[in-house]
């Protein structure tokens, strides 16, 4: 009968424990990502591989393991869908990590744990590359390399203050090779390989719909949307208004980007070309805005421009929409950082077709009938639509409308409710009662949804959007004038136009990241490090993760290398440079370290200065018979070599006073150097 392999054969208990340890902070950061469950069973696993050791229990058998790992697979696929792709493949590499531990019995084993930790934390990077990652990595990868050397040390196990120090030890010989390597490696544009289609960040920030509650939900994010940096001086903040998604159909409730048939359709299939609905003309005046954007990833197409961008001057990979509407061809999975141009003054679309035309005035004809007859009788009194526009934003600011983060529920027709009931509500509700007015009065419009203003960082001189300043607008077009953005906020809350959203809101509604009156010295210490530490994170950002070919050949440029021949004749000696000096240290750390011995270091100091004197001590000359020959040679010499011959002999031969004789040596030094 064949006997059963305990679960402490090869680890000590010590070190098995240590390793499950380790495992923990490795995998630990993911668990926070991952259902529930994920985490119990690894938690299970290695609670269970513990006592396995300490009682010694046996493994359990090959049918089970390949039971636990087929259950594993399909656990994956029901939770996430597949069992590929960044979310789900991590999920699956940290529960086989576990059940690695069921069959770990060998050297062989530890050593794949070791190395799955290893691969684990590379893992980590397709979610977060900010410092704090990197930080906590490296402590990983000291206490992964430190039961590395401990599963490859014979003999009893080494205290962790040992592994721990020469784990760091190589960690940090590692660093400038590293960094060598950073520096110095070729860049190749473009990922190496593709990444999944579900790796990259959640998707987060406005969508392209829009209903009662959406933008004000956003208010409650400090998350940053993107920072910009004006190349120039900056516009005023009643000017920064960052186009997003437009936004034309109306169901009663919810605001929606336009479907096939509009202009969407042909800028995600490219050549297609829709008479009906002809690509927006725009003529731009003024001076323009040069800016450099840097976006957070949040899944979605768009990019973010200042109204109205330069087509002429878009960022690569980057198209207009029908709207005016900024789209990259890829989603944006990853920090992007883009150049763009745009003119505050401009006309957009001063001709317009009937299609667009119908396509900006539709609504429902069940719906938000009050709203309907107002606006009917508006142009029943005879306005155009520069005065119907006029008479709305007047409604706003004389009757008693409030802007607040917390409105009242809305019925079914909801504009009716806002505009005659409530009178209370944000950003989208404005917007939405406005576009749904101007329609009803025959005027075309829309609602653009996307950021308004942005705080300036004082130490880095950028501006920081923020998810909290989400915004929605509308549009109206007027003959001879084209598109004309038209924000009804303003008419009810200009400070939040003007000076941004914490000046607009009651100070009960104030998210604490926005309040910027009553703050005490530490709430107020904790705002000036935020600024630091983004300031700090955006030159991350610049310099390690967008490290791209330009900026290599900018860096290297300044110092002569900016040519590829140079920058590989420079990494192969940085290389060679180094794996020589690692060489250098294995050899000396290899040599037989010879004890030190004070008393023949004096000695030989000694003879150097007599042999300076015409003095030298013959090879076969002993130390009593060279004192008596100095000594006979040079009389005054005599009780100088005398007392140093007997110190010297005693230090070396008979050591019982080795403090005192090596006082004596030096004393007999000083008198013949004297």
């Amino acid at each position: 009968m064949k006997k059963q392999t305990t679960a402490g054969t090869y680890l000590a208990q010590s070190s098995l424990l240590r390793l499950l340890a380790v495992l923990a902070l490795v995998v630990a950061p993911h668990l926070t990502r991952m259902p529930p469950w994920i985490g119990a069973i690894v938690a299970a696993l290695a609670v269970w591989r513990a006592l396995a050791a300490l009682r010694q229990w046996p493994l359990p058998p090959q049918w089970l393991k390949v039971l636990f790992a087929i259950a594993a697979f399909v656990a994956i696929n029901a939770a996430y869908g597949r069992v590929n792709g960044q979310h789900a493949g991590t999920a699956l590499l940290v529960i086989m990590l576990g059940l690695k531990l069921t069959e770990m019995r060998e050297r062989r084993d530890v050593l794949v744990v070791v190395a799955l930790c290893y691969f684990t934390m590379l893992t980590h990077f397709l979610f977060s590359q900010e410092i704090w990652t990197i930080l906590y990595l490296g402590a990983c990868s000291v206490g992964v390399t430190a039961v590395l050397i401990e599963s490859n040390h014979p003999g009893a196990p080494l205290s962790p203050r040992v592994t721990l120090r020469l784990g760091a030890a190589m960690v940090g010989l590692a660093l400038p090779l590293m960094l060598a390597l950073f520096v110095l490696f070729p860049r190749v544009p473009g990922p190496l390989w593709g990444l999944p289609a579900d790796a990259g960040a959640a998707r987060s920030g406005i969508s392209d719909t829009m209903s009662p509650g959406d933008i004000s939900s956003l208010i409650q994010s400090d998350e940053v949307a993107f920072r910009v940096e004006f190349l120039g001086a900056p516009p005023p903040m009643n000017l920064r208004y960052w186009r997003g998604p437009v936004l034309s159909y109306f169901d009663g409730r919810r605001w929606s980007a336009p479907f096939k048939g509009d202009d969407y359709f042909r800028v995600y299939n490219p050549g297609t070309q829709l008479n009906a609905f002809a690509p927006a003309s725009a003529t731009l005046a003024g001076e323009p805005v040069r800016y450099r954007v840097t976006m957070e990833p949040h899944r979605q197409n768009w990019l973010f421009a200042l109204d109205l961008p330069e087509s002429r001057a878009l960022p690569p990979n980057a198209t207009l929409s029908g709207y005016y509407q900024m789209l990259s061809r890829e989603l944006v999975k990853e920090r992007l950082r883009y150049e763009a141009v745009s003119y505050p003054r401009y006309v957009l679309d001063a001709e317009m077709t009937p299609q667009w035309q119908r396509s900006a005035q539709r609504l429902p004809d069940d719906r938000n009938p009050r709203t309907l007859a107002l606006a009917r009788q508006w142009r029943a009194e005879g306005l155009d639509d520069s005065q119907v526009v006029e008479r709305a934003l007047r409604l706003f600011r004389s009757e008693p409308f409030f802007y607040t983060l917390e409105p009242p529920t809305l019925g079914q027709d909801m504009v009716d409710g806002f505009l005659f009931d409530t009178r209370r509500g944000f950003c989208e509700h404005y917007a939405s009662a406005f576009t749904v007015l101007m329609r009803a009065a025959g005027v075309p419009a829309r609602v653009v949804v996307g950021y308004q203003g942005g705080e300036l960082n004082d130490v880095g001189g950028y501006y920081v959007v923020r998810q909290s300043d989400a915004h929605a607008w509308s549009e109206v077009w007027l003959a001879g004038r084209g598109w004309v953005r038209v924000d009804p906020t303003a008419a009810v809350a200009p400070n939040r136009i003007e000076r941004g959203l914490s000046e607009a809101l009651a100070p009960s509604e104030l998210p604490d990241f926005l309040r910027r009156e009553g703050l005490t010295a530490f709430e107020y210490f904790r705002l000036n490090a935020d600024t630091a530490w983004d300031y700090v994170n955006v030159a991350w950002d610049q310099w390690v993760l967008g490290f791209d070919q330009e900026r290599q050949f900018e860096l290297l440029s300044r110092i002569g290398l900016g040519e590829w021949r140079d920058m590989v004749i420079a990494l192969t000696v940085v290389i060679t440079a180094f794996l020589g000096l690692i060489g250098l240290l294995s050899l000396r750390a290899a040599r037989i370290a010879m004890p030190k011995d004070e008393a023949l270091r004096l000695w030989r100091r000694a003879t150097r200065v007599l042999a300076k004197r015409g003095l030298p001590q013959d090879p076969a000359e002993g130390p009593r018979d060279y004192a008596a020959r100095v000594a006979r040679e040079r009389p005054e010499l005599a009780p100088a070599m005398e007392q140093l011959a007997r110190a010297y002999v005693a230090a070396r031969y008979y050591g019982d006073r080795p403090r005192e004789n090596a006082l004596e040596l030096a004393a007999a030094l000083k008198s013949l150097t004297a």
